[in-house]
């Protein structure tokens, strides 16, 4: 109830903005979860077509979320935000419609180019319209897409006991439907005319240290997020031996974020700077991979349903910390980025801030996955320690540039 009364305190743009994210990540996360089991087992292609076939759409949006950010700036938030949701529209349908690779690989960058295009502007949108209570916002964002990430897997699997065209067909349905909402909708804004050109903007953004070492230092934050889909329900199942697990993880993430999100954020903001709670948050979602790294290489298969509900303790727990240490931190996170530079770069700002952690994620990402390989040989506490390190070393990063003075300083409020 609190957080549909903290919703409906927002005006019209912002409460269509999170119902947005609810929708697109519910349709992304039917479809998107089980493309490469539809491209191997209903399609025949190789593992390395499907990996092309992927790894051309997760390209064409972590390379592309500048142009995104810059268009936002220039053209307007509201027509970028539009523009990306139809052309996801297109691209989930040519999912639908298309066997041939080159369909197949069109469908993948125009769903990337989509995403590169509405991330940075919502968040633009957002920030702008908010106010104030941009951590409020952004904690309510948090919010949205974290039940859509749950509730999308779920539909999907449903969809796909008919067959992957029609996830594909539901999931460009409700793109489409987004996209008249916001269209009819989502509020116009005017423009400021712009100074100078595109790379000059991004010369400005990029010039700007503090803003990139932040962006770096959120390795850790993205690195250990992506965990919530490959490490720990990796960890449940091995656990329980149950591929359904990992189900679990999610819902116990969900729940925990619908009910402590918003009470944890009005909580914090009225105590110290955000640059403290962010190093707190990163912190814990380092500890969180304490708990299951303890019992790792632990199995809860062949004592029955008790001994793997008692194996699956550890794994819920770290799930736990993760989400608990990402509703701390991500609100200020989100806040702090527009106020590294000026109103009118916020886009830009955004778009160059999902280029770097993206990219740096990436490089985490693929050394968890090399841990978690090189675990099985006799070490299955290296891929939890990895994200330890990573929670650590952030938490520390964050720490060191606020007693540089290098993050907006701005306190959050002051205590009594």
């Amino acid at each position: 109830m609190k957080t549909w009364s903290e919703m409906r305190a927002f005006p019209l743009a912002i409460r269509l903005l999170l119902v947005n994210q609810l929708g697109v990540n519910i349709g992304f996360y039917l479809l998107i979860p089980y493309l490469a089991t539809h491209l191997g087992e209903n399609l025949g292609m190789s593992a390395a077509v499907v990996g092309i076939v992927l790894g051309v759409r997760n390209l064409s949006q972590q390379g592309l979320f500048i142009l995104g950010g810059s268009a936002a700036d220039r053209l307007g938030a509201r027509g970028v935000i539009i523009a990306g949701c139809a052309l996801r529209t297109v691209g989930f349908a040519l999912f639908a419609l298309g066997d041939g690779l080159p369909v197949l690989l069109a469908a993948s960058i125009l769903s990337g180019l989509a995403g590169a295009l509405f991330n940075p502007a919502v968040r633009a949108y957002l920030a702008a319209e908010a106010g104030d209570r941009k951590a409020e916002a952004f904690a309510l964002f948090n919010i949205f897409a974290t039940t859509g990430a749950l509730v999308g897997p779920l539909i999907g699997s449903a969809l796909l006991l008919v067959d992957f065209r029609a996830s594909a067909l539901t999931a460009a349905a409700i793109f489409a439907l987004l996209t008249a909402a916001q269209a009819v909708v989502l509020p116009a804004r005017e423009v400021p005319a712009s100074k100078g050109s595109v790379l000059g903007d991004w010369r400005e953004v990029l010039a700007n240290r503090a803003f990139l070492a932040f962006s770096l230092a959120m390795v850790g934050m993205f690195t250990m997020e992506n965990q919530l889909y490959l490490l720990l329900p990796d960890g449940a199942r091995r656990a329980t031996g149950w591929d359904g697990a990992a189900g679990i993880v999610f819902l116990v993430g969900t729940l925990a974020n619908l009910t402590l999100q918003m009470r944890i954020t009005r909580s914090l903001k009225e105590r110290g700077t955000r640059a403290r709670w962010v190093a707190i948050g990163l912190a814990l979602m380092g500890a969180a991979f304490v708990p299951p790294m303890a019992v790792a290489g632990a199995s809860g298969t062949g004592g029955g349903a008790g001994r793997a509900a008692l194996a699956l303790v550890p794994v819920l727990a770290g799930a736990l910390l993760l989400y608990v240490g990402v509703m701390i931190a991500q609100p200020f996170v989100m806040e702090l980025i527009p106020e590294f530079g000026r109103a009118e770069l916020t886009g830009t700002y955004f778009g160059i801030f999902y280029v770097v952690s993206g990219i740096a994620a990436a490089v985490g990402n693929t050394v968890v996955g090399w841990a978690m390989d090189a675990g099985t040989h006799g070490a299955p506490w290296l891929p939890w320690a990895c994200c330890v390190a990573f929670g650590l070393a952030s938490a520390a990063g964050v720490g060191w540039l606020h007693r540089l003075r290098a993050l907006p300083v701005r306190a959050v409020a002051v205590t009594a």
